[in-house]
């Protein structure tokens, strides 16, 4: 039973599937409350005046439909990326970036229309719950948040499929049939789940990706393009200035049609099982590689290196749902400090499935040829460096003294 009581109005993050319109009509005969819908267009791909439409057919009166492209791309993809994230190695968090600004708009929402709860429709295995709950209460510590799916009894999905019929919810045929693989997109990413793909042992089928040809199928030639930073982000492609979402979309386009970005992945979720997902972001393995590209030549070395020190630890933090955090804030500082400098051009090469970085320049560059050349030079006298290494091997030397 749920703890929640006196809940009169619910703001319910929405998208128009079976799972989300059984939990509007279930809002409404277990609280026997308004329930409020909101979908955020995040560049998934999906038709959202059809979910218009379906809350409108159930009879909700406040609709909200919202494109946060640029929003998500300018104020969480590119601060990610400011710090080069990956987590457990691999995993560029194109599903854990999205959370905190669907969780933050919800919020804003319930205020403005006076709601006295939020809604998700997370299931209590995954890190989804637990990244949209700790965003509300990070956001409001005195929201009321209801998780249906810790809550009810339609454990199955043929009740899922049995509540929906007798509640005249339209299940479209592909519903009906085996349970489908779970995808979750956005501009960033797509990310694939469930049927033979939870057997790690398996290969997964071409017919799960939806962004990328296979890296086999892609173009024999390879493609260059330049990417222009300025203070760590993306502002450019080949001296076309776009807005972060279009230049996502660029990024995305190039390297969907030649094969970059695949990963299948066995990671390590929050709440302590192992699971597997296939992801797709082509756009992001792109911009990692040119951030890195740029960063060689205008970030300092100690500045580098601590940034790759505490990256895996705000990666985790993003990973784990705390991007409200004060932590992750003060990481983000310091991130964000390293990369005033962090200005120029990358060029680029992609081919079939791999991105390499070939070209770098900057007026900030740090990279010094008369310094590092081979051939005579002026400024670097070479003598310098007996004393340096004799001080470094001081303590090797007195260490082995008996």
């Amino acid at each position: 039973m749920s703890a929640h009581k006196n809940i009169n109005k619910v703001v319910l993050a929405y998208s128009g599937g079976l799972d989300t319109s059984v939990i509007l009509k279930w809002l409404e005969e277990k609280y026997d409350c308004e329930v409020v819908t909101f979908t955020a267009d995040l560049g998934q791909g999906a038709e959202l005046e059809e979910a218009k439409l379906k809350a409108k057919s159930h009879g909700v009166k406040e609709i909200f439909i919202e494109d946060l492209k640029e929003d998500f791309v300018k104020n969480y993809v590119f601060p990610m990326f400011r710090a080069n994230t990956l987590y457990e190695g691999k995993y560029l968090l194109g599903t854990a970036i999205a959370r905190p600004l669907i969780a933050k708009r919800q919020i804003e929402i319930a205020q403005q229309v006076g709601a006295d709860a939020v809604c998700h429709g997370a299931t209590g295995k995954g890190n989804d719950q637990v990244r949209f709950e700790l965003a509300y209460y990070g956001l409001d510590p005195d929201i009321n948040v209801i998780a249906p799916w810790r809550e009810w009894d339609l454990n199955s999905r043929s009740k899922l499929i049995e509540f929906a019929e007798k509640h005249q919810i339209t299940i479209t045929k592909d519903k009906r049939g085996e349970a489908p693989f779970s995808v979750d997109a956005n501009l960033l990413h797509t990310s694939s789940e469930g049927k033979l793909l939870e057997d790690p042992a398996t290969e997964c089928p071409e017919d799960v990706f939806q962004r990328t040809i296979s890296p086999e199928n892609a173009p024999d030639k390879s493609t260059y393009l330049d990417v222009s930073f300025s203070k760590g982000d993306p502002v450019a492609i080949n001296g076309e200035e776009l807005s972060p979402s279009n230049l996502l979309t660029r990024l995305n386009e190039i390297g969907g049609k030649n094969g970059i970005g695949r990963l299948d992945f066995v990671e390590n979720r929050s709440i302590g099982m192992k699971s597997r997902g296939v992801y797709e972001t082509p756009g992001g393995t792109i911009l990692l590689e040119a951030h890195r590209g740029i960063e060689q030549i205008t970030l300092d070395r100690e500045a580098c290196h601590l940034k790759d020190q505490i990256m895996p630890r705000y990666a985790e933090l993003i990973y784990n749902g705390f991007w409200f955090s004060p932590e992750r804030r003060m990481l983000q500082a310091l991130i964000d400090e390293s990369q005033k400098n962090v200005s120029g051009d990358v060029r680029i090469k992609v081919y079939k499935g791999n991105v390499s970085v070939v070209g770098r320049s900057s007026t900030k560059s740090l990279y010094s040829l008369e310094h590092v050349t081979f051939e005579e030079d002026s400024v670097y006298n070479q003598m310098d460096a007996e004393g340096f290494i004799k001080i470094n091997a001081l303590r090797l030397r007195l260490a082995q003294k008996d």
